[in-house]
């Protein structure tokens, strides 16, 4: 992986026993990113997005503000009071993922406003000068033009860097999904931490969900405003009676099978309408989980859909984790892509403590060169 230059290069850690690291998450959505490097120990001061159904839960659930704003906008007077006279500091983000998925299916590209946002990331770096930076994307951004030039200009800034695809679920996500995390740092040569558990160790669906209150489709749970299951349809409830666990519409009988999945291209997904697996890993949380439809999302052995709750749980998030006001509407929609969009906790709580190691080391070391 490649390691940073030297130029620009600088350290503000303090010969304190430790530093206070002071970080802004670019991109924040619900604030999964921001609640992981809160518990690492890291100090978040604001997070930044530009939709403002992310504006209730990121503060009702962290302790930073929320900035609606367009990160293109950004100058580095926003960043001024949050980084001044701190020891160290970090920019933290997660850039919009689709136009770089395997699910866009090469459908986007630089004409779509979302390719150039790592570029935005890449200024906001030249004008705040944090000593730490890190970001978190699909792997085939790595193959891209635009990334590279962003490892680059963070070189040319005097950044060590390195970057590596991840397995969530060695870091104790229960889901099937992996991520190019980089990391790069002022200070010194940064890593990201080993896995926190080997495959046979892997947290399963059971352990997350399991022990949330049974619900039929359409059912809302009496204490849970967010234990909520969609509606199914007379049709696609005799489907997801039909299905097994880690199973497809494949094990259905013929006059289940949607006239779609009979064609050829219909055929490449098996998925589709389909259960989870009890004692497996859950397939990835994208933005309409919550519909038996709309991939492998169906409960393991209650027939219906997982609820918006236990999509949010499969994330990382806490399960007192708020979405909307007391007594406000839910919006199953709106929710479920803050949820599905959102970095799970434990992979950013990961990253938290690789940045807090990291740091820690770089005093020691220096305390020792005094």
């Amino acid at each position: 992986m490649p390691q940073g230059g030297q130029r620009k290069q600088r350290s503000n850690i303090s010969r304190a026993a430790t530093s206070t690291i002071k970080g802004v998450d670019l991109f924040c959505g619900a604030g999964g990113l921001t609640k992981g490097l809160e518990a690492a120990g890291i100090d978040i001061v604001f997070g930044v997005d530009v939709d403002p159904d992310c504006e209730y839960p990121y503060e009702a659930n962290n302790n930073a503000r929320f900035v609606l704003k367009p990160v293109e906008a950004l100058t580095v007077s926003d960043f001024s009071k949050a980084f001044k006279g701190r020891d160290v500091t970090l920019l933290a983000g997660c850039a919009p993922c689709q136009p770089f998925s395997t699910y866009s299916q090469g459908n986007t590209g630089p004409s779509d406003e979302r390719w150039h946002l790592l570029q935005h990331f890449g200024r906001l770096v030249q004008e705040a000068e944090p000593d730490l930076v890190t970001m978190e994307n699909v792997p085939r951004l790595a193959k891209q033009r635009v990334f590279s030039d962003f490892v680059a200009l963070l070189e040319d800034e005097g950044f060590h860097v390195s970057y590596s695809v991840v397995n969530w679920m060695g870091y104790g996500v229960p889901q099937l999904r992996q991520r190019l995390v980089l990391l790069a740092s002022r200070l010194g040569p940064i890593n990201m931490i080993e896995r926190s558990t080997e495959e046979v160790d892997y947290l399963t669906v059971r352990e997350a969900i399991e022990n949330l209150p049974p619900l039929k489709a359409g059912e809302v749970c009496s204490t849970d405003p967010l234990h909520q299951a969609c509606e199914l349809s007379p049709l696609n409830l005799k489907r997801i009676r039909a299905s097994k666990p880690g199973g497809s519409w494949r094990d259905w009988d013929k006059r289940l099978v949607a006239d779609c999945h009979k064609k050829p291209s219909g055929k490449t997904y098996p998925s589709v309408c389909g259960r989870m697996s009890w004692d497996e890993p859950a397939p990835t949380m994208t933005t309409q989980f919550y519909g038996f439809g709309n991939g492998r999302f169906g409960h393991p052995e209650q027939d219906r859909a997982i609820s918006l709750r236990e999509g949010a749980i499969i994330q990382g998030f806490p399960r007192s984790y708020k979405f909307v006001p007391i007594g406000a509407p839910i919006y199953r929609k709106p929710i479920g892509r803050l949820i599905g969009n959102a970095m799970p906790v434990n992979l950013a709580k990961a990253i938290g403590k690789t940045i807090v190691r990291h740091v820690r080391e770089c005093e020691q070391a220096k305390k020792r060169a005094a």
